[in-house]
């Protein structure tokens, strides 16, 4: 089963998600940094061509083998379709259209969400704002695993099945720890999924939509573009939550490796996430970062040291997240 982790409980700590504060500073220190706050239209542009490729590869693979479509979902539909999900991340900040027109924002994200097989980009919008607002505190974070999860995974095995099934237990983590009511919103997405699914099916056949389903299994599991969430807030390096990831699947993932950044300021665009870097280097220069991808998974699975329960966890306190309403 290969080697045990050294950790099975988190790492506490008591102070505060260091973003907010490093904000404040940054902010005063640098107020032009305000001018790269906005949003980036020509995202959308990139929703629909990606939404183009996917139906062209259902059509060239829907006869083919088996052997083949499972290859072609991993190398071909898993990049894009977790390239739809960075995407997705971007628009559910309101990056594309702007804060002005959450509704735009929404129809983009729910079409876009098509491709996946499966309904999540309003359910995703509404937890990832408490992953922003709650970083590491115990019971509202939706992206710290559960203690389940810790115990289940605790060898260098279980460790590699917790990798591939990460976009079951990332999916499902926040409806189990926290349900929230289903909106509006989410009914639509959830029609608007099946409907694609069910045209999909009548027009192209079964191996279409296992196609796009097993493209995002593996594209969001053992999969290099996968890999960004785990490289993101586990304890790489002692003292270290968060970290960004500089290196050349920036360029199609949207910058999302720039995740220091954008913790930072999440209202601003992908295109100007490196400007920012530029304007404050002595903010991340010195950081501890990543320039692989496909490293982290391998150091996730071999490294003892890391495990589900390599992250730091805060305190809930008196923390009412009820009074906070989703735009």
């Amino acid at each position: 089963m290969g080697a045990k982790v050294t950790r099975e409980d988190f790492e506490w700590i008591y102070t505060e998600q260091p973003h907010a504060s490093r904000r404040r500073e940054m902010l005063e220190k640098y107020p032009q940094i305000k001018k790269l706050m906005g949003h980036d239209v020509r995202i959308a542009y990139c929703v629909v061509l990606m939404v183009v490729l996917q139906l062209a590869a259902c059509w060239t693979i829907k006869e083919s083998s088996w052997p083949l479509l499972i290859v072609a979902a991993y190398v071909f539909g898993g990049t894009v379709n977790k390239c739809m999900q960075a995407a997705m991340h971007e628009i559910s900040h309101n990056l594309a259209f702007g804060h002005r027109y959450p509704m735009k924002n929404r129809i983009l994200g729910i079409f876009g969400n098509t491709i996946l097989g499966v309904p999540a980009f309003i359910s995703f919008k509404k937890y990832h704002t408490e992953h922003h607002r709650y970083l590491g505190m115990d019971q509202l974070d939706p992206d710290i695993p559960s203690k389940i999860e810790c115990k289940l995974f605790h060898n260098t095995f279980t460790k590699a099945v917790f990798v591939f099934i990460l976009p079951f237990t990332y999916a499902l983590r926040p409806f189990i720890r926290r349900p929230r009511p289903i909106s509006i919103y989410e009914i639509y997405n959830a029609l608007v999924a099946i409907s694609f699914n069910v045209a999909l099916y009548y027009t192209m056949g079964f191996k279409a939509l296992a196609y796009i389903l097993i493209s995002t299994l593996l594209g969001g599991g053992i999969h290099p573009l996968g890999a960004h969430a785990i490289a993101e807030h586990y304890l790489f390096q002692k003292g270290y939550e968060t970290y960004s990831y500089y290196g050349p699947l920036n360029h199609i993932t949207f910058n999302l490796g720039y995740h220091w950044e954008h913790h930072d300021f999440p209202n601003i665009p992908y295109t100007k996430l490196p400007q920012l870097k530029k304007i404050a280097p002595e903010y991340y220069e010195n950081l501890p970062h990543h320039t692989s991808w496909a490293k982290v998974v391998w150091d996730f699975i071999f490294d003892a040291d890391l495990g589900p329960a390599a992250r730091h966890k805060r305190p809930r306190g008196n923390v009412d997240p009820d009074k906070y309403k989703d735009d």
